[in-house]
């Protein structure tokens, strides 16, 4: 949106409006480089403090003597968390598992002899049943997730005398369980901590309320959200649970943000409204959702499959130590515990009290893309919530009105206003081209001079000159060249208007009216983007509709004039101030956030190792940037190009690279400390696969890989003689993902397991009567945690049994590149015994004949993975020489330190 309509109308020259020297020179103010100086440490000195107290301004935590009976204490709840992680790593089916279960039953039935002598308080040990999971989208698309034995402590809350908050409940849901390489302090002991004190809080409330609140304590969550699904699918209490909320960490500590939303707007509604330090943006929200994160939490099993709606709440401080051993207590800021329990603590009494709980559910399916909410908070103080269809009508008032004011502008500057408009967005183009350009350049020389392509991961501020500066340089390259190629024009148009004015007064009212029109195309960009937005119903839209408002109000509010004539002047400074302060308080702090996270994601960013170039998460993370400088300093950089400060600038910029891209080189700054690790794997892998299928003997090997990108040569260096040799030259298909690049060693390779260990798998029956049919037995051993691949280029479909149950039933199914992969996790009473039924496509007997490959061996008809938590003395050996700055690191799909890979090949 722009007031302009006059702006571009050249006249002669009145008396009062522009000075002029005695050399004939126009005057006016002049940007010296102290200005700009001065500019860019309130740029970055603001941001910093807005990001400063948005996310890290912290509650002081209250001691159990400060919270009273009826408060939060993170004292209390950080004893919790302390003995959680006491227990180290406990991972389902582990023996740590069992104590940190048993630990959180004991705590609930603690809760429940002290509760208020009005509530009633129940306590269930639930012991799920085998069961299924299939979710549909994100992580879990192509699998079937089969589960065993899960324990969960359930504890119910409800008011003594109103039988019918029975039927009204709320559930708050974490999980217990701990991925097998780190101790879980913030995933998810700090949630499991906060829950056991809130629980212990509700329970003196209670007697007031007229819904009841359910705390779930799953196990399973790692594994693939199984127990949530569990719960859901068949605890009895699952039918009476109207809202949904769920306690997540993708770091350690820090302010928990919402960064998910159901479909009904009651629940972030009432958290706005009386949540003492509110903190949340649908930023995080649209950028989950997208797939740019690869994550999944519980919710999406209590949206997906219970069609419930609620709220996700996650700490996500410090995401480059997750899933590894630096999730630990040490790392844990103070005042984090205490923020989320009391933000949650005034959520749930609310919740509980109002009698609106019931119709949430009801309405949760009305209207979802027009209910939907849309929500930020302000400097983690206010939060504003307002519906999807009210944001549609603001940005469709924005738009009509920006495409009004544009195309009266145009016609009335003619011919001359068109082409000046074109000229000015060729410029933010340029701008765009530069910025990207350079900054994606710098991207791909990294990894050449650097021993690691991300060297950035434990200095993160190292980004600001790696790839801000270079981003800011292209930008203002970028825009100078669309700047001049503007200026020769309009000073084209004024030397044939007003012939009576000198050279260089005519070239200084060419260079105004450039630097006008470069400022008023800043807003074109934000209108495409708000366009974009309002049309796929975007919720983060609300940041272009700010940025393009709000700067239109201060230029049309300091700089346009409604007079038919008037010579431009050089743009006000308090112009930019104005326009810019509502817009960088909204947006500053979530950008830097944002880039932080970015960042962590890094460590883990090679899901197949090996398989994504070097320098690819460099080139994200640069665009980024890039495309974050070139939409938030546009109108700051229309200012430049007048400016006496531009060389200076420039030449700052280009030092500040080149100094930074020096230092990475010499190694000035470690890539990782003990702090913040490297994720890397060491699995002791026995395969029978390939040549070895028929082998009494079966392949051992120890493999090293990692999901950070980047080479191996520092953390082998220790290894020369354990006999690995680090390359391409061999993949190893894990089932669930494939290793491809990495280091393996084949010495001494041969203790730590037998025979006995490895999985079988045997057919039971092949028929092909009608459509042909094939039953295999899957004998895992004692291994409770597999996966399994499935040739669903042969296989049209398949069914599981367990003990004569059919667990898995046919159809539905969908695959990825060829296979649908089914993983199993469970407790100790877990089976070990599978019957697995699979129909075969059509013509497969003749299709089975001619799918030999050139080696002439056959391909894998299915691939099987079973994994145990045993460190074999090699692996022993080499966990003990790597690099301290190296960590194991857990994910459902990843092997643990043992795994046995075998195959069924086609031609049985």
């Amino acid at each position: 949106m722009s007031h302009q309509h006059s702006d571009s109308v050249l006249t002669s020259k009145p008396s009062n409006v522009v000075d002029v020297s005695n050399d004939g020179k126009a005057t006016g103010p002049k940007r010296t480089a102290s200005l700009w100086l001065t500019l860019f440490v309130l740029l970055l000195n603001g941001s910093w403090a807005v990001y400063y107290y948005q996310y890290n301004n912290l509650p002081v935590p209250l001691t159990a003597e400060q919270a009273g009976k009826r408060g939060f204490s993170e004292d209390l709840a950080l004893e919790h968390v302390k003995q959680l992680t006491g227990f180290g790593p406990h991972p389902v089916g582990s023996n740590a598992l069992d104590l940190a279960v048993k630990y959180v039953l004991l705590a609930s039935e603690n809760i429940k002899n002290t509760a208020h002598w009005e509530v009633d308080v129940q306590v269930d040990f639930f012991v799920a049943k085998t069961g299924a999971n299939r979710l549909a989208g994100g992580l879990f698309h192509g699998k079937t997730l089969v589960y065993s034995d899960l324990k969960h402590v359930v504890l119910r809350i409800l008011p003594k005398y109103l039988p019918e908050a029975e039927d009204n409940v709320i559930l708050v849901s974490s999980h217990i369980d701990t991925v097998f390489s780190t101790e879980g302090a913030g995933d998810c002991s700090s949630c499991v901590g906060t829950m056991l004190e809130l629980a212990r809080g509700i329970s003196q409330w209670a007697h007031g309320f007229k819904n009841g609140v359910i705390f779930l304590f799953n196990t399973g969550e790692e594994e693939g959200l199984n127990g949530a699904h569990s719960f859901i699918t068949q605890h009895p209490w699952r039918n009476t649970i109207h809202l949904a909320v769920d306690l997540e960490a993708m770091g350690i500590g820090g302010k928990s943000n919402i960064f998910q939303t159901g479909s009904h707007p009651w629940a972030v509604e009432t958290y706005a409204n009386v949540a003492k330090y509110p903190s949340g943006q649908i930023v995080s929200q649209d950028l989950f959702l997208s797939g740019a994160i690869k994550s999944a939490t519980d919710f999406q099993v209590y949206k997906e499959i219970a069609g419930l709606s609620g709220l996700d709440f996650a700490f996500t401080d410090s995401s480059v130590v997750y899933h590894t051993k630096n999730d630990k207590m040490k790392l844990l800021k103070p005042g984090s515990l205490q923020h989320l329990g009391e933000n949650m603590l005034a959520f749930l009494l609310h919740a509980s009290r109002s009698s609106d709980l019931y119709k949430v559910e009801a309405q949760s399916n009305e209207g979802k893309e027009e209910n939907k909410p849309v929500y930020f908070d302000v400097l983690g103080m206010y939060m504003i919530v307002y519906p999807q269809h009210l944001a549609s009508l603001l940005s469709n008032s924005v738009l009509l009105q920006a495409i009004l004011i544009w195309t009266t502008s145009l016609v009335m500057g003619g011919y001359p206003g068109v082409i000046s408009f074109v000229l000015s967005c060729f410029s933010i183009i340029l701008m765009w081209l530069f910025s990207l350009g350079i900054s994606v350049l710098v991207a791909f020389i990294i990894p050449l001079i650097s021993s690691s392509p991300v060297p950035y991961i434990s200095s993160p501020w190292l980004v600001a000159f790696l790839f801000g500066a270079p981003a800011v340089l292209g930008a203002i390259v970028g825009q100078h060249i669309g700047f001049l190629f503007l200026q020769n024009y309009l000073q084209k148009g004024i030397s044939k208007r007003m012939e009576s004015l000198s050279v260089i007064h005519k070239k200084n009212l060419a260079k105004w009216e450039a630097e006008r029109w470069v400022f008023k195309a800043g807003f074109i960009q934000w209108l495409v983007l708000l366009f974009i937005g309002n049309f796929y119903k975007i919720g983060s839209s609300y940041l272009a509709l700010v940025w393009l408002v709000s700067p239109s109000f201060a230029y049309g509010l300091m700089e346009a004039t409604l007079s038919p004539v008037r010579l431009p002047k050089p743009l006000k400074v308090v112009t930019l101030c104005l326009g810019l302060i509502i817009p960088f308080l909204l947006s500053s702090g979530g950008f830097i956030r944002l880039v932080g996270t970015l960042i962590g994601t890094l460590v883990r960013f090679d899901s197949n190792p090996g398989s994504t170039p070097e320098w690819l998460g460099n080139v994200i993370l640069a665009s980024f940037i890039a495309s974050s400088v070139c939409l938030m300093l546009v109108y700051l950089l229309s200012y430049v190009h007048n400016s006496g400060a531009k060389r200076s600038i420039v030449l700052s910029l280009c030092a500040l690279t080149g100094l930074t891209l020096v230092s990475i080189a010499a190694g000035f700054f470690p890539t990782f400390t003990e702090d913040i690790s490297r994720a890397v794997s060491v699995v002791h892998v026995v395969e029978t696969n390939g040549s070895f299928a028929h082998s009494e003997n079966p392949s051992s090997y120890v493999s090293l890989f990692s999901y950070t990108p980047g080479k191996l040569s520092e953390e082998s260096k220790n290894l020369k003689d354990e006999g690995f040799d680090c390359g391409r030259e061999t993949v190893v298909d894990f089932v669930s993902f494939t290793m491809k690049y990495g280091c393996l060693s084949f010495k001494d390779t041969d203790a730590g397991w037998s025979k006995l260990d490895i999985p079988s798998l045997d057919v039971e029956k092949d028929s092909s009567v009608g459509s042909r049919m094939t039953r295999v037995l899957i004998n895992t051993k004692h291994s409770k945690r597999w996966s399994l691949a499935i040739n669903t280029e042969l296989i049209s479909d398949f069914s599981i049994e367990v003990d004569s149950d059919e667990v898995v039933p046919m159809g539905e199914k969908n695959s990825v590149n060829g296979r649908h992969i089914i993983q199993f996790s469970g407790g100790k009473e877990s089976p070990t015994r599978f019957h697995l039924n699979l129909v075969w496509k059509n013509n497969t007997i003749q299709q089975s004949n001619q799918t030999r490959d050139r080696s002439g061996s056959s391909p894998f008809l299915l691939k099987l993975r079973t994994d145990v938590n045993r460190i074999t003395p090699k692996a022993a050996r080499v966990l003990e020489k790597l690099p301290r700055w190296c960590s194991l690191f857990g994910k459902s799909t990843a092997p643990y330190t043992l795994s046995f890979l075998t195959s069924l090949p086609v031609d049985f």
